[in-house]
């Protein structure tokens, strides 16, 4: 599946066993991917729940999710049944040979399941266990179900973000799931270190994510603003009319702002009282930007993008995603790998940093679902094809096995 010619990554020879689903897990497990784990995602008989998730892609083989395939680039799958002793047993088989198991079932699924950390250490002691839930593994709130846009108003967030939007009257709608991406890099970066640690210390760690506190992680300003309430009212970024489209114009502090009065053709705002300091301008925030929408109504984004930029201004047009595929910047930087799963090929985003050693970028295939067991219930476990073919038979294992 992954080509023999792929540069090692950072975690080349980490193996990882995956039993997430949905976002927040998967998320975490493809970027431990991209850096060169080789990750065993188990699924239950029908396919984890997002392979049925929109977009869905039409190809020869039948239908293929896009949002699938975009988490889960470079990872095995094995459609393995976990309710059943032999599921169990194999599952336990397959711990003793992994570094990492990562997890986003409520609290207690797992021990019901005979795979909590408890039991996984029973076969590795030395095993780096990863929870992520909505609001953690203990406390009051433990067992309460939770989505993303749920652990998002629960968080503060959305009505910090309602707050600093003065046309609105109501909480707006969720569609990006912060929470979810939130969680998943905090559980990357947590794995991260307790791999470090085992390096040194020789032993396991069990993490505990929360998507809950990962957003709180979002709030630096609101979370201090909360508990120190401060006399000076906050100048938010907002957008400008431009005569094509907006603009984000970020005059973020006394040099930017004096570049942009420059060049807009307006140097007599900066002896303007009502923008003399940051604290004038942040209080007078909505006057002085209905000044530049004057200047920026006239021409169109782009227009307002490139002079800006060329006067030191931060400026960025707003842009629909679908422009950023061709976006010079990105295209230098290799942001995307180009992918392909059975409806075809599709385009996914590498992690935002590189290496100046080794493969940092996704991986470029899609397991159908059970596509793996072959492969790696051979090689780890040595399990020959009759007892593949067994398994199949009784249901333990199903999906694309021959």
């Amino acid at each position: 599946m992954s080509p023999a010619t792929r540069e090692p990554g950072p975690l080349d020879g980490v193996r990882v066993l995956d039993f997430t689903t949905m976002m927040a897990g998967p998320y975490c497990t493809r970027q431990l991917a991209d850096l060169g784990a080789e990750v065993i995602k188990i699924e239950a008989p029908g396919g984890e729940q997002n392979r049925h998730a929109t977009p869905v892609r039409q190809g020869e083989n039948g239908a293929d999710s896009a949002t699938y395939s975009h988490l889960n680039v470079g990872k095995h799958s094995i459609a393995l049944d976990l309710k059943s002793p032999d599921g169990t047993k194999l599952t336990l088989d397959l711990a003793r040979q992994c570094d990492v198991v990562v997890e986003n079932a409520r609290p207690g699924v797992m021990a019901r399941l005979g795979l909590d950390c408890a039991a996984i250490r029973t076969v590795r002691p030395d095993t780096i266990y990863c929870s992520i839930s909505g609001f953690g593994q203990t406390g009051p709130a433990a067992q309460n179900p939770a989505y993303a846009p749920v652990v998002q108003a629960a968080s503060g967030y959305e009505l910090v973000n309602l707050a600093q939007q003065p046309e609105l009257t109501r909480p707006g709608h969720v569609g990006v799931f912060f929470a979810d991406v939130m969680a998943g890099v905090q559980a990357f970066g947590a794995i991260s270190a307790a791999l470090f640690a085992r390096e040194r210390t020789g032993q396991g760690r069990y993490i505990d994510v929360s998507l809950l506190e990962s957003m709180i992680w979002l709030m630096v300003y609101e979370i201090q603003l909360a508990q120190a309430p401060a006399d000076a009212p906050r100048g938010l970024y907002r957008p400008v009319r431009a005569a094509d489209g907006f603009v984000m114009v970020a005059p973020g502090n006394q040099p930017i702002f004096e570049a942009m009065a420059t060049t807009m053709g307006h140097p007599e705002w900066i002896a303007d009282n009502r923008f003399r300091t940051h604290t004038d301008r942040a209080r007078n925030y909505a006057e002085m930007m209905a000044l530049a929408e004057e200047w920026t109504n006239q021409r169109s984004a782009a227009e307002c993008e490139e002079v800006l930029m060329a006067g030191k201004v931060p400026c960025a047009r707003y842009r629909e995603v679908a422009e950023i595929f061709d976006d010079p910047q990105l295209t230098h930087r290799g942001a995307f790998t180009r992918a392909r799963d059975g409806a075809g090929e599709f385009q996914v985003p590498n992690v935002p940093f590189t290496f100046d050693q080794g493969a940092t970028a996704a991986h470029d295939w899609v397991a159908p679902l059970g596509g793996s067991a072959r492969e790696v219930l051979g090689d780890l476990l040595n399990l020959d094809e009759a007892t593949l073919r067994d398994l199949v038979d009784r249901k333990v294992l199903s999906g694309k096995v021959f």
